[in-house]
Parts: C-alpha cells; sequence; structure tokens
C-alpha cells in the first residue's frame, strides 16, 4: 500500500493530495531551516537539563505543601539557564496563559501605577484583567491605569509615540508577540529587543514584560535574552510540547519573579509552596521534546499559509514571510468558509474526530468564537487547533501539530471541506 492509498483510506481524495503534493515540493528550503532552529533549541535545552543535573528523582510527586520539592525547584532553574534569566516560575498551579500574565501584572504592579501596551490591542482575555472590559478584580478596580500606544500602520513599534507615552505614573510596558485575534503581524524577537533597549535607555526603571505565547522554540532567540523583565507563557502551547497537561511559565529578573511567586500563593510563602502532584516528569519530557513539536507546528503553520495564498485568501502571514510565532491566520470573508475549515481540523483530530464543532459565547471573548481541538489535553493549542471569531473578516487562527504529519493531514482535510461546501475549486 502507498501512501495515498493510506491518505484514500483517510478521506482524502486524490485531487486534493496530488494540489497538495504540488504545494509541498516548493517548501523543502524552508523546513530546512525550521529543522536548524529545532536542533540548535534542543541542543539548548539538553545543556541546561545536563547543567542543572536532571534525574529520575526529580519527577517524584509531592503533595500537601510540596515544601522541599527538588523537581519543582530544578526545572525552574532548567527553565531560567534556556530562556537567559535570574530567575523563573513553572507551576501547575498557573492554569493558563492568561493566568500567568495576569499574575506577572498583578505582582508587579501597585494602586497609582500605570501600564502601557506598546505593540497596541492585547489579546481578548486581558482586556478583562486589565479593565478595559469591567470585570471583578480588574487592574482598574485595584487602581492601575492603562494606555496603549499602537504599532505603525507597517506593523512597527511607534518608537516616538512610545516615548512621548511614558510618563511618572509610568511603571510597566507590555509587549504581545504574537497576533492573537487581529490582523497584524507578529512581532520577531530582533523588533522586541531593540523597543527594550529603547524603552530602557529612556527609563530604565520600566518593567517590561513580554506576553511569549505560541513563540518560544521559533526561532533561536528569545525576549528574555535582550533584556525582558519578563517573559511569560502557557505549558498548553509551545514549552509543554504536548505533554504538559497544566501550567503556566514566568521569567526575569528575581525581583519580578519573587513578586510574582507572593501573588500566586501568599505573601510571606512564596516560592517555598506549590505540590506538583506527579506532573514533573510530564512537565520535563515535554520542554525536551518542544523544539520538535514547535518545528512541526511551523511547518504546518508555512503548509497552510501557502496553500491557501494560492486560492486568493489573505493569509497572515503570508506564504514567503519570515515565521516569529506558530499561528496561521486565514481570511475568509464569510462566515461559512471559517466554519468549515474548523470542522476540517476537528475531523482530522485523533480525540472527538466524530465531532462537529459549533460557535458558542465563550468566557473572555465579546463575540461568538468557533473551536476546532480534538487534543489530549483540553484547550492545547500546541496540538492541532484552529478557532476565530464570529465576526468580519471571518479569520480562522490555525496552529499546532504534535507533529508535522498530523498537521499535514488536518490541512489537507481542511482544503477537502471547501472543496465539497463550494467555497474553493481546485
Amino acid at each position: 500500500m502507498n501512501l495515498y492509498e493510506m491518505y484514500d483510506k483517510a478521506g482524502i481524495s486524490r485531487e486534493v493530495f496530488d494540489y497538495c503534493d504540488k504545494v509541498l515540493a516548493g517548501l523543502k528550503e524552508r523546513f530546512e531551516e525550521i529543522d536548524y532552529n529545532a536542533e540548535f533549541n534542543q541542543l539548548k535545552v539538553l545543556k541546561a537539563m545536563q547543567k542543572n543535573k536532571v534525574s529520575d528523582v526529580h519527577f517524584a510527586a509531592t503533595s500537601g505543601y510540596g515544601y522541599n520539592d527538588l523537581g519543582r525547584d530544578t526545572l525552574e532553574a532548567v527553565y531560567a539557564d534556556v530562556f537567559n534569566t535570574e530567575a523563573a516560575l513553572v507551576r501547575p498551579q498557573i492554569t493558563c496563559g492568561t493566568h500567568a500574565l495576569a499574575i506577572a501584572l498583578s505582582a508587579n504592579l501597585r494602586p497609582g501605577d500605570e501600564l502601557i501596551s506598546i505593540s497596541g490591542k492585547p489579546y481578548d482575555t486581558l482586556e478583562e484583567v486589565i479593565g478595559i472590559r469591567p470585570s471583578k478584580g480588574s487592574l482598574k478596580e485595584y487602581g492601575v491605569s492603562y494606555r496603549q500606544v499602537e504599532l505603525t500602520k507597517e506593523g512597527l513599534f511607534d518608537k516616538e509615540s512610545i516615548k512621548n507615552a511614558i510618563s511618572d505614573k509610568t511603571k510597566m510596558m507590555a509587549i504581545q508577540r504574537s497576533k492573537g485575534y487581529l490582523s497584524r503581524r507578529t512581532l520577531s524577537v530582533e523588533e522586541i529587543g531593540d523597543v527594550i533597549q529603547f524603552v530602557k535607555s529612556i527609563a530604565p526603571d520600566i518593567i517590561i514584560m513580554v506576553d511569549n505565547c505560541y513563540g518560544e522554540f521559533v526561532e533561536t532567540i528569545e525576549p528574555s535574552d535582550f533584556g525582558a523583565d519578563m517573559t511569560v507563557g502557557s505549558l498548553i502551547k509551545n514549552p509543554g510540547g504536548g505533554l504538559a497537561p497544566i501550567g503556566g511559565y514566568i521569567v526575569g529578573t528575581k525581583e519580578c519573579i519573587d513578586n510574582c511567586a507572593y501573588r500566586l500563593t501568599a505573601p510571606g510563602l512564596g516560592k517555598e509552596v506549590g505540590a506538583t502532584l506527579g506532573l514533573m516528569q510530564s512537565f520535563y519530557q515535554g520542554f525536551f521534546m518542544a523544539p520538535e513539536v514547535t518545528a512541526g507546528a511551523l511547518k504546518g503553520a508555512i503548509f497552510a499559509a501557502n496553500l491557501y495564498e494560492k486560492f486568493g485568501f489573505k493569509v497572515i502571514p503570508d506564504g514567503k514571510e519570515p515565521r516569529y510565532d506558530i499561528i496561521q491566520a486565514i481570511e475568509f470573508g464569510n462566515e461559512q468558509g471559517l466554519i468549515e475549515f474548523c470542522k476540517g481540523i476537528q475531523y482530522a483530530a485523533p480525540v472527538d474526530s466524530y465531532v462537529t464543532p459549533e460557535p458558542w459565547d465563550m468566557p473572555g471573548y465579546d463575540s461568538k468564537v468557533i473551536m476546532a481541538a480534538g487534543a489530549f489535553v483540553q484547550g492545547s493549542s500546541i496540538e492541532l487547533s484552529a478557532d476565530g471569531p464570529l465576526k468580519p473578516p471571518y479569520t480562522a487562527y490555525f496552529q499546532g501539530g504534535l507533529t508535522w504529519h498530523h498537521a499535514k493531514y488536518g490541512i489537507m482535510k481542511t482544503l477537502l471541506n471547501l472543496v465539497n461546501a463550494g467555497i474553493v475549486k481546485l
């Protein structure tokens, strides 16, 4: 049985298979670049684990207070080394990326302080954390003011406006690396590093926090390499490698991380408590596998961009642009296109492939959202998944794929769905 016959048994038509094969033939060099970065990052993680003498003793479960949890403390040392920071907080008690960001913000801002986002509007779920949309317990309720500086039309940092925005109240500046539900370009680590140095040259005491979600291990460098005071992310995205069942991380200066630990647990307790409940092996092994898993997701994103670009859809980034995160945005211009795309991803899943995703009023969002994710870990967006808000321009945000070949199959399945719906013609 040849490869096409296997795809035929998996429901992929000959026409879709051949069309996708032609697209893939032109991506060899791009994929080689991704493999180079994966190899570089793999060695970086391996070196950090060896330096910190990771042993099977570090996989042991702790309960209760979690005092003297060697696995937890060593994992945080590994993260600090990989991200080139003074300290790290890596915990299963951090429930998601939004929670990690909320901890970083609330731990280091006080009443009367000002937070400025210098990459424009933050991701939807942060709006209630900040108080842009009213919510109980928001930073606004605690007297923290907020402003934002938009990116330029070209999607670059507006340095002049950033400089003019700084006041005596400005305590922290936030940067969102990925686009979220926006049609802007993702920011490169070098661009982020450049603006960090710019801000520090004007006001060295301002804390710079970078939302690193979806960006880890895409490049060989991270925002923390360029002086970000806090770099924040989720373990059910890139750094969990698909194995972490929960968790988030914050890496940065010792002072900022100590503050975060006191906010996560309680004043006076900080990093000393927090049982790991038998999750350490998944955290270590997932982090070890993360560079390769991220590489597979990146290949899927580039394939999707090149494929849908040929049909005239607007794709962000386009098929040739450099990649700075694993997210691929595809604008369908109508509700049906978005829904059919997400259905294709769901039907390609190893879990819940028989389920049809439907738009719904998801907490934290201002419109109905459709989400496709037949994942081993609920909400894990390093696994093959797609989602998008049901509002113009009806953009699907595609990401993940624990293996490149699964990502490939998922994209082929979306194309088949769109062809069958009469939205796309081969």
